[in-house]
C-alpha cells in the first residue's frame, strides 16, 4: 500500500512538471527573426504568469494596429529594474521583438527604448533588430 502512494506521488509531480513546461514553450515566436517596432504604450500589464506590452503601430497604409508583446513575470522584470509604471499609456517607445510566427501582431520581448534613449531588456537587441512590423 505504502508503494502504491509513492507512485502515485511520483506520477504527480512528473506530471505536473510536463504541464508547467508546456506552458512555458517559447515555440510560437520566430527565435531567428527580430523585428523592431515604433508605437504608442496602450497600456502595461504587470501580471503572473507573464507581464504583458499593449502598443499601438501605424501600418504601412497609417493605419493603427495593437501589438501583444509577452514578457517575463513580474518578479523577474523587478530584478532587472522594472516597475509597474515603467511602461504609462501614451509613451513613445521602439520595441524589439521575437515575432509570432503565425504573422499575428504579437511576439516575445527582447528590448525596449523609452523616449528618453534609454533601453530595457537586452541592448544588443535593440541594436541588431531589423525594422518591421
Amino acid at each position: 500500500m505504502r508503494i502504491n502512494a509513492v507512485c502515485m506521488g511520483v506520477a504527480a509531480l512528473g506530471l505536473s512538471a510536463t504541464a508547467a513546461l508546456a506552458h512555458h514553450s517559447f515555440a510560437m515566436f520566430d527565435a531567428d527573426k527580430t523585428v523592431k517596432i515604433e508605437g504608442t504604450i496602450k497600456e502595461f500589464q504587470w501580471t503572473n504568469p507573464h507581464s504583458w506590452i499593449l502598443m499601438t503601430v501605424p501600418n504601412a497604409q497609417g493605419a493603427q494596429e495593437q501589438w501583444a508583446i509577452e514578457m517575463g513575470a513580474p518578479g523577474g522584470l523587478a530584478r532587472q529594474g522594472w516597475v509597474p509604471k515603467t511602461l504609462t499609456p501614451g509613451m513613445k517607445v521602439t520595441a524589439v521583438i521575437h515575432p509570432l510566427k503565425d504573422g499575428t501582431h504579437g511576439g516575445q520581448f527582447m528590448a525596449v527604448t523609452l523616449p528618453d534613449g534609454s533601453t530595457k531588456g537586452n541592448a544588443n537587441a535593440a541594436a541588431g533588430a531589423n525594422a518591421g512590423g
